[in-house]
């Protein structure tokens, strides 16, 4: 079995892909039972859809590969903080664990005094430095 770090790598690679797109660098992976089932990055200027983020995508995509709407007994690693948004999609879905790298203490979920569903366990922090450089690199560019 693998460890957050090597999960959060990969979701720090879907980040790049996202930066490469010119789109906010944030990544994530699902998985289940030590295998990834879904990989993404956000997608809002792409589609043109303000809900496409990676959260979003990861769990449409989980949804499907496992057949049911339900995510229990999978994780998400997610570089970024989840928003209001993703962290309400997260509930419904009942995934298990969440891990994030970096905080957003702006948009964050946790900012706005929110939870995920009740049996979600969540740990932030994980490759904070390398989730919050890339993020930093992004928008010093875009100035």
């Amino acid at each position: 079995m693998f460890d957050d770090a090597y999960y959060m790598r990969q979701a720090l690679q879907e980040a790049q892909k996202a930066k490469e797109q010119d789109e906010v660098p944030v990544g994530c992976v699902v998985v289940s039972d030590g295998r990834i089932v879904a990989k993404s990055h956000n997608l809002t200027q792409t589609l043109n859809d303000v809900t496409a983020h990676a959260e979003m995508q990861a769990i449409t995509a989980a949804a499907n590969y496992l057949g049911g709407k339900y995510l229990r007994n999978c994780t998400m690693y997610i570089t970024l903080e989840p928003c209001t948004m993703c962290a309400g999609a997260l509930s419904w879905s009942q995934i298990t664990r969440v891990v994030y790298g970096a905080q957003d203490p702006s948009r964050g979920y946790q900012n706005f005094g929110l939870s995920l569903h009740p049996k979600t366990t969540v740990q932030g922090g994980v490759l904070q430095e390398e989730c919050s450089e890339l993020l930093l690199d992004f928008f010093r560019s875009k100035r």
